[in-house]
């Protein structure tokens, strides 16, 4: 399984299609979630965009990491295909996206049955549970 890491400018159509359709399948699909995922961030020429597959159009885990106004990095659409669960495929790909933040503050947004996940990174609840989407979610930071 190989890493990649693409501005969304050096993302072909092919590759930025397959990307989106996993996002969709894991939070739209699965999760039932009618949501705007496509919020005008994928664009931005910060953003960075990391994901694992064999071949770089079949992604099978997602990530992106976001530049926030204050200097701090934001990571979100953390995501598995539903058929590469269980490989430590998003371990991996959050090692990956910590490695790439370096030492600035970084926060994410966790789905709250994911908190555990995220502290054994080194992130902290940094808020109240809120609901978004009909999914209980928990603001993180680290």
């Amino acid at each position: 399984m190989h890493l990649y890491d693409r501005a969304f400018a050096d993302l072909d159509t092919t590759t930025l299609y397959a990307l989106l359709k996993l996002r969709s399948d894991v939070f739209v699909v699965e999760q039932a979630c009618a949501y705007p995922d496509l919020d005008g961030r994928d664009t931005e020429p910060t953003t960075r965009h990391l994901w694992l597959a064999e071949e770089p159009t079949n992604p099978q885990a997602y990530v992106r990491i976001l530049a926030e106004p204050d200097g701090s990095a934001r990571i979100g659409r953390v995501c598995t295909a539903a058929s590469a669960r269980g490989r430590g495929l998003s371990r991996r790909l959050m090692e990956a996206a910590l490695a790439r933040t370096g030492d600035r503050p970084c926060v994410l947004d966790a789905q709250s049955y994911l908190v555990d996940f995220y502290r054994s990174f080194g992130f902290t609840v940094a808020g109240e549970e809120y609901i978004e989407d009909g999914i209980p979610h928990v603001p993180m930071r680290r």
